[in-house]
């Protein structure tokens, strides 16, 4: 038996790039221009969608090359977190899931090689974030931030909220109401 009216979700990697500079933290972001979704928010430098036959772990990679000419070797990236999100719009694809994983080494200068679709490519104090950044990002970097995030979170949901899996009460669990 064919299934074609399936339930389908769209996977996703991003790419925090992370370096430390005189002690402070700071992550990579792009400001979004251009593109359709987003505009005028500042985002991880290096996401996109996980294509056909492709693993999270090359899709990063490729990202990070298509959008910053860099290169990024698969172990130099470490999970932080999966969020299942919604943003509640009743599209067919409209649920996602989005792998973000941290990346503290890589080969090349990072610059924009889409200029189309970003205006401006920063380093930021991972305390002292820019304004406005995609809300589904800044959940994970608040997080990081605030010193760790569950490996599986989810965000646009109805519902109440989830007690933390470690156990601590924090919820990672973001109402889109």
């Amino acid at each position: 038996m064919e299934v074609t009216d399936r339930f389908q979700v769209v996977p996703a990697a991003y790419v925090m790039f992370r370096r430390t500079v005189d002690g402070a933290e700071q992550v990579l972001l792009q400001l979004r221009q251009g593109t359709g979704y987003m505009d005028d928010h500042w985002a991880m430098a290096a996401a996109g969608h996980v294509e056909e036959g492709e693993s999270v772990f090359e899709a990063a990679c490729r990202e990070a090359r298509e959008e910053l000419a860099v290169k990024i070797d698969p172990a130099d990236l470490t999970p932080l977190t999966a969020m299942h999100r919604t943003g509640r719009t009743g599209d067919p694809i409209d649920e996602r899931v989005d792998f973000f994983l941290q990346c503290r080494t890589w080969a090349g200068e990072p610059h924009l090689v889409e200029p189309e679709k970003a205006a401006d490519l920063r380093w930021f104090p991972l305390d002292a974030l820019p304004e406005p950044v995609v809300p589904h990002e800044l959940f994970v970097l608040e997080r990081i931030r605030a010193g760790g995030i569950d490996p599986v979170v989810s965000f646009g949901f109805a519902g109440p909220a989830l007690p933390s899996a470690k156990g601590s009460g924090s919820t990672d669990r973001q109402d889109a109401s």
